[in-house]
């Protein structure tokens, strides 16, 4: 195999590395918040029915930005029902995921689920502008936001929370182009309701963070037609635009799904070329950040006829994927291609956090465990703060069916405020070992302090309730740093951390 080469030097970087970029999702789902984050009764249950294995292995992630109640959810989501009294909230039908919605966990319990995480962990609230518009949008800034005095927020004291929130970014809706979302609408009509939703929003405050919905697809018919009429409306009004983009293994295609990072730059690059395309129109200087608030490898093909067979019952279990070690090898290689794009990527959200397309698992009644994509994303947030350096390589290269030509290294290297660098590399050969060449050039680094793998000569490999513990990193001998040189082995389909100080 030909070896793989880049260089390192400070003096060329992306841009510094946000933490929101290490954000997930709760979407009113399946069971990620039932028997997910949730459940009274369970053995290690808090006083808030919150359960504490969960709320350990959330910290373990590294999670930031918490985005909240959807997702496709949203679009027939009244605030409302999910405050006061338990006992008065009403049950609703969720047409989103054809379940019932009980709203015993409400918006006061997601804000004391943020609280017991940390103070790095940030709610990002969306807003119904599916089947409701700027007047509940308005009132639900009123509830969570302001401080005391008015009839709402008066209503949240007498609720329990005399504090505010103190929510600062907002998603104006949930991928509002796909016509599977309730109240659908074109772009034309989703442009004019943000741009009035996000005037309404900062009369109340001019410091909130709003995010737009942008086309939920690379592949929509309307994309970047439809980013480019939106942003006419709003490029002033609104910080961000989102992306979404999932991942699997169609028709058997793996050389395609080990290459679907290619896929994901090429939508953050055409989004940004389209975003930077209005705003060159409207001649501002502003530039509009990217919120990529869903993404993950979610095997969706088997998705629709879940759905489709239930009956409205409550937190039923759905998109509850067991992830195996290929698929967190391409989990990992997702989270690169974010980090590559820091510069413009302010906001991102792995969706989900729990039993829905998660890196966690939990049993009602049992025990949580890690799956195989919690340790890529663990490890991203722990080593990945600081300024992302720019890293192009030289790489041998496999034949794809959809992407073409691809690299099988994908890389990219992130350094801190104490001069420590980390590399995060993805092998995508399924059968050898690459080589791996590193040029440093102006970085005062002297040693390896840790290569760790994540791989196995069974890449179907998984964590079950039955084997919690079966894959995690493991330690790589022979990598050495001599010379102003980094010289490594790269196992074959494997996700790689090497930190250099």
């Amino acid at each position: 195999m030909r070896t793989a080469r880049f260089t390192l030097d400070p003096a060329f970087t992306v841009g510094a590395v946000n933490p929101r970029l290490f954000g997930s999702f709760v979407e009113h789902l399946g069971r990620c918040v039932y028997t997910g984050v949730f459940e009274p009764g369970h053995p290690t249950a808090d006083d808030a029915g919150l359960r504490q294995d969960v709320l350990d292995l959330v910290r373990e992630l590294g999670v930031t930005a918490v985005r909240y109640p959807g997702g496709n959810f949203v679009s027939g989501y009244k605030w409302e029902d999910s405050v006061g009294p338990v006992e008065d909230r009403p049950r609703r039908l969720d047409l989103a995921w054809r379940s019932t919605e009980t709203n015993r966990f409400g918006l006061s319990e997601f804000i004391a689920f943020l609280r017991r995480i940390g103070p790095q962990a940030e709610p990002m609230m969306a807003v119904n502008l599916g089947t409701r518009g700027v007047a509940e949008a308005l009132e639900l800034q009123e509830y969570a936001n302001h401080p005391a005095g008015t009839a709402l927020s008066d209503l949240r004291a007498e609720h329990g929370d005399k504090d505010p929130f103190g929510i600062r970014l907002w998603c104006l809706g949930n991928e509002m182009d796909g016509p599977w979302q309730t109240g659908h609408k074109t772009a034309e009509e989703y442009g004019r309701v943000a741009a009035e939703t996000a005037r309404a929003m900062r009369q109340i405050d001019p410091g909130v963070e709003l995010v737009a919905c942008g086309s939920s697809g690379q592949s929509m018919d309307t994309f970047a037609a439809w980013e480019a009429t939106v942003l006419e409306e709003t490029y002033d009004l609104v910080d961000h635009i989102s992306l979404h983009a999932y991942y699997e293994p169609l028709d058997g295609d793996v050389d395609s799904f080990l290459a679907s990072a290619v896929d994901m730059e090429s939508f953050i690059e055409n989004v940004v070329a389209t975003c930077d395309h209005v705003g060159a129109r409207l001649k501002s200087k502003k530039k509009i950040n990217l919120s990529f608030d869903e993404w993950n490898v979610w095997y969706m093909a088997k998705t629709q006829a879940e759905v489709s067979a239930l009956d409205w019952p409550e937190a039923p279990r759905l998109l509850e994927d067991n992830y195996s070690v290929m698929d967190a090898v391409v989990f990992g290689s997702l989270l690169i291609a974010l980090l590559r794009h820091a510069d413009r990527v302010t906001v991102a959200c792995l969706a989900q956090l729990v039993n829905v397309i998660a890196p966690i698992m939990t049993e009602p009644g049992g025990p949580a465990w890690r799956q195989t994509t919690f340790f890529p994303f663990a490890q991203a947030s722990r080593y990945g703060r600081g300024e992302v350096l720019d890293v192009r390589v030289d790489s041998p290269t496999y034949e794809t069916r959809k992407y073409g030509e691809a690299d099988l290294l994908h890389a990219t290297a992130v350094r801190a405020e104490d001069g420590s660098v980390t590399v995060f590399a993805v092998n995508r050969s399924r059968t050898e070992a690459l080589p791996l060449d590193v040029a440093l050039s102006g970085l005062d680094l002297t040693e390896v302090v840790e290569h760790s793998a994540l791989a196995d000569a069974d890449p179907d490999a998984r964590n079950t309730l039955a084997e919690p513990e079966r894959v995690a990193p493991h330690r790589v001998d022979g990598t050495a740093l001599a010379d102003g040189r980094l010289t490594a082995s790269l196992e074959p389909l494997s996700w790689n951390v090497i930190r250099l100080r």
